[in-house]
């Protein structure tokens, strides 16, 4: 089989699953709203697949992303707004416009000039966007990204009219600075859930803003803690009967959890 036939064979696929009288109830039932958090969560599966090499699972999850768009496609040729095809051709010319350098004539020294020219491309379609309104240069960010994601490009928009700091070194005055207001909101009497919360949201965007100063992507970086605490947390498991340890004991075994994974 071509693989421009694989591709119609999905698309097919997922007509027949939409199909009102002999689809998939279940398919036939979702909307763009009940599709998206699956979206979002076949997306990390991606990132997962990456971040262990496996590529073997690499492609499966590639195709479990596909499925999404060929899914929200599918729902938007429905409703007569657009079809998989009309999605291809938007981001082909999306790319091709974003890439002058590649598909025109201007020429980049580099990759960073590369990066700062598309992000003037992005800049200029922003503006055509909201012709009739004035653009604000966070307007676009997408609300729906994972916290922390969200943060960074926030503050990389800053960044682009000189809202920042030069280096990484002053955030950490400010990271004190947000700790000691948590503290000060925790001494407090009926301390407030709503002001801990936005004090300690203070706090993880100061993260995020020292992330991207490093060149470190906050949500990679905590999903390898997260894969690091949890390959920890497993050994001690396997090691010791937690139930029956004190906290004091539990933390002699994640010191050597630790070693053992050094």
């Amino acid at each position: 089989m071509t693989d421009t036939a694989q591709l119609l064979r999905i698309l097919d696929i997922m007509k027949a699953l939409r199909d009102p009288e002999t689809g998939c109830p279940w398919d036939i039932e979702q909307t763009f709203a009940s599709i998206a958090p699956y979206t979002i969560e076949e997306a990390y599966e991606v990132a997962d697949a990456i971040e262990t090499g496996d590529m073997t699972t690499l492609k499966d999850e590639l195709g479990d992303l596909l499925l999404q768009v060929v899914f929200h496609a599918q729902m938007a040729d429905e409703a007569g707004h657009f079809n998989f095809f009309d999605v291809a051709a938007t981001i082909s010319d999306k790319m091709e416009r974003r890439h002058p350098h590649v598909f025109g004539d201007i020429e980049v020294a580099s990759a960073d000039a590369v990066k700062s020219n598309w992000e003037d491309i992005k800049a200029r379609e922003r503006a055509e966007k909201s012709a009739n309104q004035e653009a604000g240069l966070l307007d676009d960010v997408p609300a729906a990204l994972p916290g922390l994601s969200r943060a960074v490009k926030l503050q990389r928009r800053a960044a682009r009219v000189g809202f920042d700091w030069n280096a990484a070194e002053p955030i950490f005055a400010k990271l004190d600075e947000e700790i000691e207001e948590l503290r000060r909101e925790m001494r407090a009497q009926n301390a407030d859930k709503t002001r801990l919360e936005d004090e300690l949201g203070d706090i993880l965007f100061v993260i995020a803003n020292l992330a991207r100063h490093l060149g470190v992507d906050p949500e990679a970086a905590i999903r390898s803690t997260n894969a690091k605490f949890t390959a920890r947390f497993k050994w001690m498991e396997k090691n010791a009967d937690l139930d029956t340890l004190s906290l004091a004991e539990m933390e002699q075994k994640w010191e050597q959890a630790k070693s053992q994974s050094r």
